[in-house]
């Protein structure tokens, strides 16, 4: 057996996403397929790879349609490489385009590839519906039957009710549970007052708006099927008018989540160039950054009742031990927004010593953070969150951010369903 060779550094080389937008908008009548073959096309015609075979492309949606069911291969099909590259599926719920730059990146790292393509997509709009079980069953048995008062057979005595098509629900098996719903319970346990998440929220909104003015993301989000930028974004947004919304989960007094301070449902695609040093500069490519390290964690959020989104606490926790850095060592911090009181109930967590004692096993807490430097060009409550995409979409701004800087590092938190996180570092 040969001899491991020393890992290569791993070059985020750039990235490109269509603009992120609400459901049922601009990109209301096209789904995954076509949304993440347009990223991917963009980011081939922006770095100039048409008709080049790169190592490997891994792209992933959250809800996929089963007529999809290759759908990374058939995105790059479709996207001017080379016929040559391969690609394949890969699915970690919100953060699955975090997970395919990491796998691609790790390829890299070993020297199995010298480049790769890691993406992500959701279409909510496309959203396919889903018929019962029993409706199912009978068309399998008409379409096995022969003659055809046979295949007529297997509709005798049909019930109405099996007709009703069944959408699909962002729920947890476990618990039943909503991540809104479970993120109520998250703030109440931490005690995190609807004032704060609301706060929150429109400094995402601000900052959005003010990289959006400053020409931030001009290469970043290339215009697609009419729209030009991310539609979520509110530069009217005020804390006024975010605190006459109804609550959107626990409809009581007690509810502090709603409409405005949480993500809202999104259509969207990102896709992220990674390679080694040699091969960016045969390319005449200029890194924006390196990843450095990443790391994944779950929680038992049904029978030990932690928080559902608090994975990326535990994640952070250990990727800071392994590379001997402090959580105040950072120049920007990109943390997934899938709800303000979620991001609020991570902070408060790392910066409570009986939780970083007892949850994470460390000698004292982490700390705090300085809030002017976690997500300074908006986060996912503005920007939108289509699932599968919001991970690439957070690779490549912090990326550009350290390259446009200078040098530095950053740090990715991201939370996803089913009680995981995904977290990495980015350095230049």
């Amino acid at each position: 057996m040969s001899e491991m060779k020393p890992s290569r550094r791993v070059a985020v080389l750039g990235g490109i996403r269509i603009p992120f937008c609400r459901a049922y908008t601009h990109y209301g009548d096209i789904g995954n397929l076509a949304l993440l073959t347009a990223a991917l096309k963009f980011l081939v015609e922006r770095y100039h790879l048409e008709g080049k075979r790169l190592g490997d492309c891994a792209a992933g949606a959250t809800i996929v349609d089963p007529r999809e069911w290759n759908l990374a291969r058939e995105a790059v099909l479709g996207s001017g490489l080379a016929p040559e590259t391969p690609a394949f599926d890969l699915a970690r719920a919100c953060g699955t385009s975090a997970e395919t730059c990491i796998t691609i990146a790790n390829k890299v790292a070993l020297g199995q590839i010298d480049a790769g393509v890691g993406a992500g997509v959701d279409s909510i709009s496309a959203t396919p519906l889903l018929w019962s079980h029993a409706i199912t069953r009978r068309f399998t048995n008409m379409s096995r039957a022969r003659s055809l008062g046979a295949k007529m057979g297997p509709w005798i005595g049909i019930r109405p009710r099996e007709l009703k098509p069944e959408p699909p629900r962002v729920t947890e098996r476990q618990t039943g549970l909503n991540m809104g719903e479970s993120c109520e319970l998250m703030a109440k346990h931490w005690q995190i007052p609807r004032a704060e998440q609301d706060a929150f929220a429109l400094a995402s909104h601000q900052n959005a708006h003010a990289a959006w003015q400053s020409g931030f993301f001009a290469d970043l989000v290339v215009p697609f099927h009419g729209a030009d930028h991310d539609n979520n974004v509110r530069p009217d947004a005020t804390l006024v008018k975010l605190a006459t919304l109804k609550p959107a989960f626990d409809r009581t007094p007690q509810g502090t989540l709603t409409a405005g301070n949480s993500t809202p449902f999104t259509d969207g695609a990102a896709a992220v160039l990674l390679g080694s040093e040699s091969w960016a500069q045969e390319q005449g490519l200029e890194p924006w950054a390196y990843l450095v390290d990443a790391q994944v964690a779950a929680v038992d959020f049904f029978d030990k009742k932690e928080g559902l989104l608090m994975a990326p606490t535990y994640a952070v926790a250990r990727l800071l031990q392994r590379n001997g850095l402090t959580l105040q060592d950072f120049d920007y911090y990109e943390i997934h927004e899938a709800f303000a009181a979620q991001v609020l109930c991570t902070l408060k967590a790392w910066e409570s010593e009986s939780f970083c004692r007892e949850k994470l096993g460390l000698s004292r807490a982490l700390g705090s953070i300085d809030r002017s430097k976690i997500n300074v060009k908006g986060g996912s409550v503005a920007l939108g969150h289509p699932f599968g995409a919001t991970g690439a979409r957070i690779i490549a701004t912090l990326a550009k951010l350290l390259a446009d800087k200078g040098r530095g590092r950053g740090l990715v938190s991201i939370c996803t369903g089913g009680g995981m996180g995904v977290t990495l570092i980015l350095e230049r």
